[in-house]
């Protein structure tokens, strides 16, 4: 069963862009960290963080973090996200979770022709038929091994399904859904946004980056403005390697400049 990737911010630093103006203010200021929140309003916050973003002074957005529910991923997906390591993440997981009918994540290519996403949701079916009869055959062998060591019928019920479940997941295949929480603070999100947005990124995580600038971005617009790939606010980086679409991708992010 094939399912779709959601994104959804579901905590993040209350007036995230006040906070960094007042971090930035407190490095050249006599007044208290409470004075300079106080005599900060909506239109001096937005000035002085737009200053700020168009200087590169990226310091005083570590204070603010942003957490974001992600489902709908494949494990292929959440292998590269667990490169970026200066974040927060807490996945589902196979050991103690059965993956019974197990969803999966099609890639579009696959999906697209006709014969090959035939042969792929027959691996798939095939990985959850293994994956159930491993897990079964485990299950008795720990249940009656538990009732030998003197342990009642429920306590082995529950052990062994998790003994079972444990080992049997090495079959599960790397398409294999997934649901995970990140938390990053701004400047991770800004450098994960430059090299994740990228069209150079892999298909299924530069769609999960490109929907987390979004969120991120409804509510600190201009702590994120000009994210996205590196490309948006300057030349792409890439060199001999470029995707040689610029100009389409400034267009798909122009949105981050638009902050009014």
């Amino acid at each position: 069963m094939k399912t779709d990737l959601r994104v959804k911010l579901v905590q993040y630093t209350p007036e995230p862009e006040k906070l960094v103006a007042a971090a930035a203010k407190l490095c050249y200021s006599s007044l208290a960290a409470d004075e300079i929140m106080n005599d900060l309003d909506e239109n001096n916050t937005e000035k002085f963080i737009s200053m700020l973003m168009k200087l590169g002074h990226q310091s005083p957005v570590e204070h603010i973090n942003f957490s974001f529910a992600i489902e709908g991923v494949s494990r292929t997906l959440t292998h590269q996200l667990v490169r970026h390591r200066l974040a927060s993440y807490s996945q589902r997981s196979q050991r103690y979770v059965t993956e019974g009918q197990f969803q999966y994540i099609v890639p579009p290519e696959i999906q697209n022709n006709s014969a090959a996403s035939a042969k792929f949701i027959e691996a798939m079916e095939y990985d959850q038929k293994i994956y159930d009869e491993i897990t079964d055959l485990l299950y008795e062998d720990h249940y009656n091994l538990l009732l030998e060591e003197g342990k009642s019928e429920k306590n082995a019920k529950n052990a062994a399904s998790k003994k079972a479940i444990e080992d049997a997941r090495y079959v599960l295949p790397n398409a294999c859904e997934t649901k995970i929480m990140v938390t990053m603070n701004a400047r991770n999100l800004i450098h994960f946004f430059s090299v994740r947005c990228c069209n150079r990124a892999q298909w299924e995580i530069r769609e999960m980056a490109s929907q987390m600038l979004e969120e991120a971005h409804s509510v600190a617009p201009y702590i994120f403005s000009n994210c996205g790939p590196s490309c948006v606010a300057g030349p792409c980086p890439e060199g001999k390697m470029t995707c040689g679409k610029m100009d389409e991708m400034r267009e798909k992010y122009s949105y981050v400049k638009n902050n009014k």
